[in-house]
């Protein structure tokens, strides 16, 4: 079922507002007045949230919701350590890059470190959305290109450049006059044949489009993981023959770690490592500060130096003292609390329950992920693989009445989406598990 133009996948449909209590009723009506109708809601009764502490959420009445979706709070919501950095920050200076710091040079050095050596500049702005706009103009200014390359169900942001590349906003909004689509590595519909080789196949093809017709290709970027496509992450290794003809054709791999990136995918720091490859250019956004505006793209220092030289670069909120000081804490975090140990551990633990259930229920078509990002795939029927978009839906929405949040995926939302904070745990998976089998018992 692909979604309506209009709509996202797990979005409210306002038709429903007169079905809702009084309290969310009215907020929604004073939400839609200000804020106006490109603000969407997730879930068929929305959730009104007042509190957050680690892996849980909170609603006004006090009842508790598992969080095994928010990846911003990367290692927890409200985590203490990250909330004391802040404070304590906030209380002596919050300025810009344009004065002498050691806090920026302290945090950069430990960043870089976490990089293959070949990846040893880093440039700061506040949004995943700015890092790829920024990381699309090293490429242009590096290559000469415009040919900007991407996968069909792509997610890269919400400036005009990098909506241009997230054709998964809807076909109302248009794709870049230079931007190409490929279809996503999908290992479950390849028909045997090796997902490395077609997917390499269509880049090249994509690359060969563009010179054809004048256009000059500049990177080819890719969230290693591939989220909003439907989660396609195996077999690991997969992207190094797509960067072998990237690079062939002059052209720049840009990883998009905002998704995969700080440890999620539990074997790796950075999500484009479990393939054993080295982008030009990867960028982060949304879990650096665990929810405060920073973000960054890490780049090879030839594609920076002549732009560097060329382009003064400033961003004013871009690394100020008070988001340097919650990405410093989230990386002594995710270090000191092992949290990649536990992704790697309860995501298999979890991947493991889905294949049980796999077993049971035939609507399961496949199960697949890395750490603690998951994708379960509902089809009508195994034989056809045909998605059901509408069963994953009505998945989703009774996991939320049932206070376990996860949503959906894919070009036609029929993937389960599942991506908890880091510090979930085997105790929570259980909890997990247990809800989506219940509900798999209802629904099928």
């Amino acid at each position: 079922m692909n979604k309506p133009a209009t709509t996202m996948i797990n979005g409210f449909d306002a038709a429903r507002l007169g079905s809702l209590p009084e309290r969310e009723r009215s907020m929604i009506e004073r939400r839609q007045a200000m804020l106006g109708p490109s603000y969407r809601l997730f879930y068929e009764n929305p959730l009104h949230l007042v509190r957050g502490e680690g892996v849980w959420l909170y609603d006004p009445d006090g009842k508790a919701y598992l969080d095994a979706y928010n990846n911003v709070p990367s290692v927890g919501h409200c985590h203490p350590r990250v909330v004391a950095a802040m404070a304590e920050q906030a209380a002596v200076l919050n300025t810009h890059t344009r004065y002498l710091d050691e806090n920026i040079l302290d945090y950069s050095e430990k960043l870089l470190a976490t990089f293959p050596d070949q990846l040893n500049r880093v440039m700061y702005c506040c949004t995943g959305s700015e890092a790829v706009d920024l990381a699309i103009r090293l490429a242009c200014y590096y290559t000469g290109g415009t040919g900007i390359i991407i996968t069909e169900n792509a997610y890269h942001g919400t400036t005009s450049v990098t909506a241009s590349l997230s054709p998964s906003l809807g076909p109302n909004m248009p794709l870049g006059m230079h931007v190409i689509t490929v279809p996503a590595p999908d290992a479950y519909r390849a028909e045997g044949r090796d997902v490395a080789e077609a997917f390499a196949e269509e880049v090249s093809k994509a690359i060969a489009f563009m010179v054809r017709r004048g256009i000059k290709p500049a990177a080819f970027i890719a969230d290693s993981i591939f989220s909003t496509d439907g989660i396609f992450s195996e077999p690991a290794g997969f992207l190094k023959q797509t960067l072998e003809v990237v690079h062939q054709a002059g052209t720049l791999y840009i990883a998009d770690e905002v998704q995969p990136g700080f440890g999620r995918t539990g074997s790796h720091m950075w999500g484009f490592m479990r393939h054993g490859i080295v982008p030009d250019i990867a960028v982060m956004g949304k879990p650096m500060g665990n929810g405060l505006p920073i973000a960054a793209a890490v780049m090879k220092d030839e594609v920076q130096d002549r732009f560097g030289r060329d382009i003064r670069y400033f961003n004013t909120f871009g690394a100020n003292h008070v988001s340097i000081a919650a990405a410093n804490a989230v990386l002594d975090v995710i270090r000191d609390e092992d949290l990649m140990r536990n992704a790697s551990l309860t995501g298999a633990y979890m991947l493991e329950g889905m294949h049980k259930l796999q077993q049971s229920f035939d609507a399961i078509g496949n199960v697949r992920g890395a750490g603690l990002f998951l994708g379960l795939e509902f089809v009508k029927d195994r034989e056809s693989r045909a998605p059901d978009g509408a069963l994953s839906l009505a998945v989703v929405n009774r996991m939320r009445e049932r206070r376990v949040l996860i949503s959906a995926a894919g070009i036609h939302g029929n993937t389960l989406k599942i991506r908890p904070p880091l510090p979930f745990g085997k105790q929570h998976a259980d909890i997990f598990l247990e809800t989506l089998e219940e509900v798999l018992h209802e629904a099928t």
